[in-house]
């Protein structure tokens, strides 16, 4: 018996054994949240009272994710105080929230900021303001502070009974598919330094600086699945981390993932897999944003119905907590909030709208928070890393909420499990109307493979879920022309949402947000220094 197959054995061995001792322990207590959407929902049946009040304001935002804040962010950096921002949840931050217990915070949604590269010029901008990014933000590598920086052992992958370093599948492959692995690797490395005659990167980011190269744009027009069989990639190690990719940054599977969207996720930035994360995942950036707007955010406000006019747009919105509705009256309209919603709230969409909005999808997403009494344990391989991968499994693996400490050490931790449901579509996601209990129970048979005992070192299980967590960039959305509609926007109503980029990152959203800002902040006559 090989080593591989002995450890793998061992493994098994063990879990047969702890099956053996008897009834498992009850499930741990938690919670079950998400986003409002009894509150969201209203939209559909429009039973709201009408407004008692009007007021005339700037500027309105609608949307207080990450596009949302970072255009507050720009006017209020820009001395434009005269704008309210609407929420339809109690805390802003859209995917970059978290939630925080006696032992961690831990992140609600996404986790990590790869080192932004020099295109993204109003995130390198946000960094250095607070303090993440050290000396010169246009410099090809500039300096990060070393505590936000992930530290190493960063990723492992669980194969058949073994931790192995990092997420290729290593393990038993033969020279022939490691071959591959090259290939595809060399691949990437020259489209990450390919420029057109103006001095574009094939994928930049954000993705207006991309290339618009005929032969690269077409790439949208087929899957990442399809690309790689068509260029001669068949090493299932490679077609597996290529689909775990596709699954973690888009929650779609490379089958129905644009083959552009694939390749920008390994081509776009320069950073060498390096990090910056925090143990309440993105939620430092989204607060370091919240920050500029101040008591201007209103919370659990609803925007359900938006009128454009010839020199002021109208806005009603439900303040839930004082269950009354308030008419505004705003010069300018930053839309913030997911495209799906613009036909609830805009009366009469102008022409083109709808069918631009038609075939939109988005991802559903769960992401499990367990509190533990100690590290998960590491019966074989490389020891527990920050990021922690299942090959055999649907989910895409666990991240250590306490992996920063510089001081670790072996007590109570939180992971966070993560779960996108490629599967299914937003708008019938059945499995998301599982109760907590059910994803209890999925969460944890899914970490027993590779760590049996989990279940009895559990105190505590919350999962939160998310229908719309990101739009999901299918073949011909980024490309085929209906984005346009929404980068162009209209007359008083710019668009901020990573939804117009069709890409979820927080450096596209980050951008759309500081680019309506701007436009914005021309349209009132307001000086400003661009971050752009």
């Amino acid at each position: 018996m090989r080593r591989r197959e002995f450890l793998a054995a061992g493994a098994a061995g063990a879990a047969l054994a702890a099956c053996g001792r008897g009834t498992l322990p009850p499930l741990p207590p938690g919670t079950l949240s998400g986003p409002d959407d009894a509150l969201g929902h209203r939209l559909r049946h429009r039973d709201f009272p009408t407004p008692g009040e009007s007021r005339r304001v700037a500027v309105a935002i609608v949307g207080g994710g990450v596009g949302g804040l970072s255009a507050a962010w720009k006017l209020a950096r820009a001395g434009c105080e005269d704008f309210l921002l609407l929420d339809l949840e109690a805390e802003p931050g859209g995917n970059a929230r978290a939630g925080r217990n006696d032992v961690s915070t831990y992140p609600l949604g996404a986790h990590y900021l790869p080192l932004p590269p020099r295109e993204a010029r109003a995130t390198r901008e946000l960094l250095a303001e607070l303090g993440a990014l050290q000396g010169d933000r246009d410099a090809a590598h500039p300096a990060y502070d070393e505590r936000l920086l992930c530290h190493a052992p960063q990723e492992r992958l669980y194969v058949d009974g073994y931790w192995q370093e990092g997420l290729w599948p290593t393990l038993g492959v033969p020279a022939a598919e490691r071959a591959q692995y090259a290939r595809f690797q060399d691949h990437v490395r020259e489209l990450r330094l390919q420029r057109d005659a103006a001095g574009r990167r094939a994928f930049a980011l954000p993705l207006d600086q991309s290339s618009r190269d005929t032969a690269l744009l077409a790439l949208d027009r087929q899957t990442m699945r399809a690309w790689l069989l068509a260029e001669g990639y068949t090493a299932p190690g490679l077609h597996w981390l290529v689909d775990y990719a596709c699954r973690d940054d888009y929650g779609t599977a490379a089958a129905h993932t644009s083959a552009w969207a694939g390749l920008h996720y390994f081509a776009s930035r320069d950073s060498e897999g390096q990090v910056l994360t925090a143990p309440e995942g993105n939620a430092w950036l989204a607060r370091g944003l919240a920050r500029a707007a101040g008591d201007r955010v209103r919370p659990r406000a609803l925007a359900y119905r938006i009128e454009p006019g010839r020199r002021e747009t109208t806005v009603d919105v439900y303040l839930a907590d004082e269950a009354r509705s308030l008419r505004l009256r705003v010069r300018e309209l930053i839309w913030a909030a997911p495209l799906f919603l613009l036909p609830h709230a805009f009366p009469a969409l102008p022409p083109g709208w709808r069918e631009a909005l038609r075939g939109i999808e988005y991802a559903p997403w769960v992401v499990a928070n367990l509190t533990l009494t100690a590290p998960p344990e590491s019966r074989a391989g490389h020891p527990l890393a920050w990021d922690n991968v299942l090959r055999d499994s649907e989910a895409l693996g666990y991240v250590v909420a306490t992996h920063q400490q510089l001081r670790y050490a072996p007590g109570p931790t939180v992971i966070t499990w993560y779960r996108a449901l490629h599967e299914e579509s937003a708008q019938r996601p059945q499995r998301l109307l599982f109760d907590r209990t059910q994803w209890a129970a999925e969460v944890l048979a899914d970490l027993a493979k590779a760590h049996p005992e989990i279940r009895e070192t559990v105190t505590r299980l919350d999962v939160h879920r998310n229908a719309h967590a990101m739009i999901r960039p299918q073949p011909g959305r980024l490309w085929g022309g209906a984005r346009r509609h929404f980068e162009r926007g209209l007359p008083g109503i710019q668009f901020a949402h990573a939804d117009v980029s069709g890409l979820s990152l927080f450096e596209e959203a980050n951008h759309r947000g500081v680019l309506a800002a701007e436009h914005t902040l021309a349209r009132l006559g307001v000086s400003f220094a661009s971050s752009l």
